[in-house]
């Protein structure tokens, strides 16, 4: 009888707004908790995603016979070395053209208000010293081709040498932890299993192709910027393989800050850029994308930009970096259980149909 006449559903709503509610009024207190709870776990969560995302190319060095203890090594050997080229070789140079590419840019912008009488002298001065800010810090890490780790806190280190010990013992138990995993969600459900071989196949696709577009980019722009005549095209170079962690805007970003670079010194140079832009720009679109992902991991430019838009404003540069795996998972999610939420969608309808009636 009392079953009958308590409205379960209004009291769950109640009672889950009620949670809300306490939650946003003790806000600061979670955020607090959550941000040390993260300031524990986050460098294991960094960890675990690297030695994931490296895992695929150690599993193909053990799938050619070789042992696991110098598979292991390998990888590790691989990410040291790129590592250390790129601070002691690389970075002395891109800190030069860095100089040369804020230089032109402050010459763009006073060449556009001499042409135009446009009176943008406050933000020439501010563009001006927040240059000189980062040349200045950027100096205080480079000296003599290597990085100088005085100015660093222990702090940093310590967190960094923590994830990264973390990484190479996750990426050695990276196949036991996976076979645990698929053990047990054989025993507990089917379903959820091949759920979660198919975010497993996606992230794979996802970063397998990831890393071939970092390093493709890199040698593509690189090359392109170099053969027509770029002065920063190391420096371009290197901006469009680390861009390439912001799905759709990161090229562009580049190609504009080339353009104009460009424009500063030669109009010749200045259409050539923008003859490379628009080939760089299809040949990544139309040949090297479609490629390396295939068929899988394909995402619509609209998806992308919406997550991109809503990861920049939920969790900033993380979010923008983490927002295209993340869509992605989204996605598969979807399809996966399409047929689930249709046929939910149907017997709601069904219900209130035949309540109705």
């Amino acid at each position: 009888m009392l079953k009958n006449k308590v409205n379960y559903k209004l009291l769950n709503f109640l009672l889950l707004t009620g949670i809300v509610f306490l939650m946003y009024q003790t806000g600061n207190l979670w955020t607090g908790v959550a941000s040390k709870i993260f300031s524990i776990v986050g460098p294991f969560l960094f960890a675990f995603a690297f030695a994931y995302a490296l895992y695929p190319f150690l599993h193909y060095l053990e799938s050619k016979k070789i042992p696991k203890g110098i598979a292991v090594f390998i990888v590790i050997g691989l990410v040291l070395g790129l590592l250390a080229i790129t601070i002691g070789l690389i970075a002395p140079l891109l800190f030069e053209q860095l100089s040369s590419l804020f230089n032109s840019i402050i010459a763009f912008l006073k060449e556009l208000s001499l042409d135009y009488d446009l009176n943008i002298g406050p933000l020439q001065a501010d563009l001006s010293a927040a240059f000189n800010d980062i040349i200045k810090s950027l100096s205080k890490y480079i000296s003599d081709g290597a990085m100088n780790f005085i100015g660093v806190s222990m702090n940093a280190i310590s967190m960094i040498v923590i994830g990264f010990s973390a990484a190479i013992y996750f990426l050695i138990d990276m196949g036991k932890i996976r076979d645990g995993v698929k053990r047990f969600l054989r025993l507990r459900s089917k379903k959820t299993y091949r759920y979660v071989q198919l975010l497993d196949h996606e992230m794979t696709n996802y970063f397998n192709g990831f890393f071939k577009i970092v390093l493709i980019t890199l040698f593509e722009y690189t090359i392109a910027f170099y053969i027509i005549g770029h002065p920063n095209a190391l420096l371009l170079g290197f901006l469009a393989a680390v861009a390439t962690l912001i799905p759709y805007f990161g090229g562009i970003i580049t190609n504009c800050i080339a353009s104009i670079t460009a424009f500063v010194i030669s109009p010749a140079l200045f259409i050539r850029t923008l003859i490379a832009f628009f080939i760089l720009s299809n040949l990544d679109g139309y040949v090297i994308n479609p490629f390396v992902y295939g068929k899988t991991n394909s995402v619509h430019p609209i998806i992308v930009i919406l997550s991109v838009f809503a990861g920049g404003i939920l969790a900033g540069v993380v979010g923008i970096i983490i927002s295209l795996p993340v869509a992605i998972l989204i996605i598969s999610t979807l399809k996966y259980f399409k047929e689930d939420i249709v046929d939910k969608w149907k017997d709601i309808k069904d219900n209130k149909e035949e309540k109705a009636s």
